[in-house]
């Protein structure tokens, strides 16, 4: 059977992606070989502190986000939030994350880091925990490039994927697909070419259900539903 192919769509510094981490796991491992998810990144953040200084300006500001971001938190017992999360470090923009993860999904893909390591998984799971538990500013190069140290990645095969242009090329498809599938929220799941869309905090058992039903009824096929 034809694997079911998903788009998944996120913001490296969006708490809702992160509380969805656990979701998109037990994705991989109900379905295994079954479906195809193709991670994509949607820059909400990418304006990140001017955004938020003006949404929030009469809701408290930064502390007021800073507030909504653990109130969210608290009603997840399988992620950890810094009670000073978005105030003590407010990164710039999520931006630049998602181009140096992009440049780590080409080593990935070049097969120029170990194989079957999930390396780019691996990075965007470390860049996440890194903003959220430990207020590091994954806007900045300086940090991530420590970041991928820790997880003993080639530096400097990560910087060619930036200097060459073609991390530039994998963020600007990302635009791309963004505009196309018209995606505004992070995370944004797309299923069936585009005909079925699942935004923001959507339980794990309502994509499920809509994976199943793709299986069961393929692309093509008529369903009474």
């Amino acid at each position: 059977m034809e694997q079911i192919r998903i788009f998944y769509f996120s913001d490296i510094l969006c708490v809702w992606a992160y509380i969805a981490q656990i979701r998109l796991d037990e994705l991989k491992t109900t379905f295994e070989d079954k479906i195809a998810i193709a991670q994509h990144f949607v820059p909400v953040f990418g304006v990140a502190r001017e955004k938020l200084e003006n949404r929030w300006r009469d809701r408290g500001g930064l502390q007021g986000y800073s507030n909504h971001v653990q109130e969210v938190a608290k009603k997840f017992d399988h992620i950890i939030v810094h009670p000073d999360i978005w105030t003590h470090v407010t990164p710039f923009s999520s931006t630049s994350c998602h181009l140096f993860l992009h440049a780590i999904q080409l080593l990935e893909a070049k097969g120029l880091v170990e194989q079957n390591q999930q390396v780019f998984e691996k990075a965007t799971r470390a860049f996440r925990e890194a903003f959220f538990t430990q207020l590091a500013d994954v806007s900045d190069r300086k940090v991530q490039f420590q970041i991928a140290e820790e997880l003993r990645l080639p530096i400097a095969a990560i910087q060619a994927q930036i200097d060459s242009g073609e991390a530039y090329a994998e963020l600007s498809k990302d635009f791309e697909l963004v505009k196309e599938h018209t995606v505004t929220v992070s995370p944004t799941l797309i299923f069936n070419e585009g005909r079925q869309k699942l935004n923001g905090n959507v339980g794990y058992r309502v994509i499920e259900a809509n994976i199943r039903e793709l299986l069961h009824n393929p692309p093509g096929e008529q369903s009474w539903c």
